[in-house]
Order: C-alpha cells, then structure tokens, then sequence
C-alpha cells in the first residue's frame, strides 16, 4: 500500500490489509484532521479495508465530527461498505476525487 496526501486529499494505492497499513492511514489522517475539518479519501484500487480503519474513521465522523469522504476506484469495495451500510457515513461514492 502507499498514501500520499496534498491538502485535505489522501490518495491510497494498493490493497489496505496489515496493521502497518492502518497505522500509515491513522498518522496520515490524524496530521490533516488538526487543520482540515473535512478530508477526502481516494482509495483507487484496494479490495478490501480492514476492520481497524473502519473503525477508526467512524470515530472520526461520529465522535470527532469530521466531515470524511471516501472516493473508491473498486466496485467490490463499494459493495462491501454498501453491505455494511457505510455509505452514507463516510459519503462514499465510485470514482476518484
């Protein structure tokens, strides 16, 4: 996997999948949210998100109120946030921001 950020953007490329790749996301998101109150995610290919980044930026929107957005370049993935009814959480949507 690798991020890279500008602004309030976060681009991830590859399949999210290890505790390294949590904690990458989790430092990254956590330097923008001091500044932005609203971050975009562009996950461009991964598969698949682990439990621990759902987690972790549900706890953003709910507890911290940060406005996230999720820009997803799978449609698997899609399909697995619409499963576990994220959509409208993390206001994903297909395609890249």
């Amino acid at each position: 996997m690798e991020i890279s950020s500008s602004s309030n953007v976060i681009t991830i490329s590859g399949n999210i999948k290890s505790v390294g790749d949590y904690q990458a996301i989790k430092s990254t998101v956590d330097a923008l949210s001091t500044t932005y109150k609203s971050i975009a995610i562009n996950i461009v290919d991964s598969l698949s998100i682990t439990s621990s980044v759902i987690g972790y930026l549900n706890k953003l929107v709910l507890k911290d109120n940060i406005d996230i957005r999720l820009y997803v370049g799978n449609e698997q993935l899609l399909q697995l946030l619409d499963d576990l009814s994220l959509i409208s959480t993390f206001k994903a949507q297909r395609g890249l921001r």
